[in-house]
């Protein structure tokens, strides 16, 4: 596993930004700074945000939010183009027909919900990701990709880019285990369920990756095979994000 040297980029109405940058390949390449970031969503950025995106030279968002939270919660930053790549927050929904049925989910069905939303990623939304693959070689960066709080949809986004540009898998799990320490939890939606079942949901287990990761691997035929498969990328694509995106060491 590697680390970058640089792991976050504080602002004070987001949180979970930060750059993609700084990890090696196993070809031992890096993957540049300041060309990709992720976050939780963007709605409530400062003026001083503003100015930090700014300096940064941002000119696409990728929002991964459903159609009623971008309604919810929407944004505008001045200069930087915002491209919807809509994926519906599943296990939300799968929660609150539980709970209409008056049944208390357990922390492990919680955590199966979980990774059955991660199984559908790989299996029901490999066309939305494709797309924010393509956008990111297609568009000058730098650029950031988002959702709600910037750790399942963008969490397995991360994973697929990563996976692409020849990164292993153990730093892969490293950064997205990064959330459990750099998300901070909208007070907004505390209380609105049992508190055993929002520790799940509002956190990352390497469980959850892992069933996306075996999806992959037990359906797909690999990372390999299911970005040149279901996620649509050519050999060429790959070769090309990989000129854009990588440099010496």
């Amino acid at each position: 596993m590697n680390t970058p040297a640089s792991l976050s980029t504080p602002l004070q109405g987001a949180s979970n930004f930060r750059d993609v940058g700084g990890y090696r390949t196993a070809e031992g390449l890096r993957i540049k700074r300041g060309r990709v970031f992720r976050s939780d969503h963007l709605a409530g950025l400062t003026a001083d945000d503003l100015a930090q995106l700014q300096r940064i030279g941002l000119t696409h968002s990728l929002d991964f939010r459903g159609v009623a939270e971008c309604a919810t919660t929407p944004y505008a930053i001045p200069g930087v183009s915002r491209l919807a790549l809509h994926i519906e927050p599943s296990v939300i929904i799968k929660m609150q027909a539980l709970v209409a049925q008056g049944i208390e989910p357990s922390t492990e069905d919680t955590v199966e919900l979980m990774c059955g939303t991660y199984r559908d990623f790989v299996n029901h939304n490999a066309s939305t990701f494709g797309r924010f693959l393509r956008h990111l070689l297609e568009q000058p960066t730098p650029q950031v990709f988002h959702c709600t709080a910037g750790k399942d949809r963008t969490g397995f986004a991360a994973a697929l880019l990563l996976s692409a540009l020849g990164v292993d898998r153990a730093t892969i799990e490293h950064d997205y285990l990064l959330t459990n320490q750099l998300y901070r939890r909208d007070p907004n939606v505390e209380g609105k369920g049992p508190a055993h079942v929002m520790q799940v949901l509002w956190g990352v287990q390497p469980a959850f990756l892992q069933a996306a990761l075996d999806t992959v691997d037990q359906q797909h035929g690999g990372m390999q095979a299911y970005l040149h498969g279901a996620i649509g990328l050519s050999t060429q694509d790959v070769a090309a994000l990989r000129t854009l995106l990588l440099e010496n060491a």
